[in-house]
């Protein structure tokens, strides 16, 4: 006579009341047999990998790394054991949790006992089994991840719309901040930046690059800001922000290709990062040769700024707002600043400070050696023409 088939379950809970009821109610059914109960998790993949059971019911919250950690172990040691998990909590996290570290059922402490032993003959079938509560909770948490990505991708389309109709239709306006030689008042250059009907730039260019549209969005504002050229005072440069990624595009190449590079700046700034300064400074050498100028922008925010200088060898220092502003009461301000001055002037460097909105910041700035400086203080942006005597003015020369 063939023996019956005994299946071998193994008990991992914290909870001596859990595990002795749960121990009596297992052998008191025919066919089942309880071959180890242990109390975390780590005593559980230990008795696994010895025992070989095939079902280990597995307390989510116990210690030793939860029942998490004691799933991934055990079907480590013991690939055909079914993992049944069971917590006090009906939470989607703690389920979603089980469920990826391999649980093929999930049952609620208090369940019924038909509940738990039926729920083990389903196991050992090969089945998935679920509590009623358990399945609802993760119908909800599923139903919210595709509301969730359904309205992140609705966003997302809206977003890529609307970039796109800027871009192919116009939505793009610049504007033109002078940049002044602190100590005559005469405009050595200007900062082209671009204005949109609605919104602010920064966001514009963020959900550009959220919905890979930045550098689109970029050549466009480009190409509107070169426009302005003619109409700027003849001696001056014009300022332009490019990302190291929009610089290297052929269509890039061909809008400056257009205008007199000697009159051109491309302002590096920290926001975007460099992978490779080898290849950046290749692609810019043939510019730099054509009498196009290097800037390193936000000098003094941040690591990556100083590190724009040391490999990037610019021809501008421009010192970030956050040295700028209040610089006459402060004397780290100062002394950063002073420093960024001397280096400048020891690599035969031009310094320009951004953000002067105070007599006092200016006066300061021109007693540490700064030379050239733009700020709300002098000329906000503006569209052309640039009105140089009411810059003088201000400057008092």
């Amino acid at each position: 006579m063939t023996p019956p088939v005994v299946a071998r379950i193994l008990i991992a809970d914290d909870d001596a009341n859990i595990r002795e009821a749960l121990r009596e109610l297992l052998e008191s059914e025919d066919g089942l047999e309880v071959v180890g109960v242990a109390v975390d998790a780590i005593e559980a993949v230990e008795m696994a990998a010895r025992e070989r059971p095939d079902v280990a019911i597995l307390d989510v919250k116990m210690p030793g790394g939860g029942g998490p950690r004691a799933a991934r172990g055990i079907l480590v040691e013991s690939p055909q054991t079914r993992i049944v998990a069971l917590s006090a909590y009906g939470d989607r996290a703690s389920i979603l949790e089980m469920l990826s570290a391999g649980a093929a059922a999930y049952l609620v402490k208090g369940s019924m006992p038909d509940e738990v032993t039926q729920t083990i003959q389903r196991v050992l079938r090969g089945e998935s089994a679920f509590s009623a509560e358990v399945a609802s909770t993760v119908v909800r948490e599923l139903s919210d991840q595709l509301a969730g990505k359904e309205e992140a991708e609705a966003k997302r389309a809206r977003v890529l719309s609307r970039v796109q109709e800027v871009i192919e239709h116009g939505g793009i306006h610049p504007v033109y901040q002078p940049i002044v030689d602190l100590a005559r008042g005469r405009v050595t250059g200007v900062e082209a930046l671009s204005r949109f009907d609605t919104g602010m730039p920064l966001q514009w260019f963020e959900e550009a690059s959220d919905v890979g549209l930045r550098e689109d969005l970029e050549a466009s504002a480009l190409a509107v800001s070169l426009a302005g050229l003619p109409a700027l005072p003849t001696d001056s440069y014009l300022s332009l922000n490019l990302s190291p990624s929009t610089l290297l595009r052929r269509d890039v190449a061909r809008l400056l290709g257009a205008v007199p590079l000697e009159r051109i700046v491309i302002e590096m700034t920290e926001h975007y990062a460099v992978s490779d300064y080898e290849a950046l400074n290749r692609a810019l050498q043939p510019l730099r040769q054509a009498g196009v100028r290097v800037a390193v922008d936000d000098a003094g925010a941040g690591f990556a700024s100083l590190r724009h200088i040391l490999l990037l060898v610019p021809d501008i220092i421009k010192l970030d707002i956050s040295l700028t502003r209040g610089i006459d009461g402060d004397r780290p301000r100062r002394a950063l600043s002073c420093a960024l001055v001397a280096f400048a002037r020891e690599t035969g460097t031009t310094i320009v400070a951004e953000g002067i909105e105070t007599d006092a910041e200016l006066r300061t700035l021109k007693e540490i050696g700064v030379t050239q400086g733009q700020g709300f203080l002098i000329a906000r942006p503006m569209v052309p023409p640039i009105d140089e005597r009411r810059i003088l003015e201000i400057l008092g020369v």
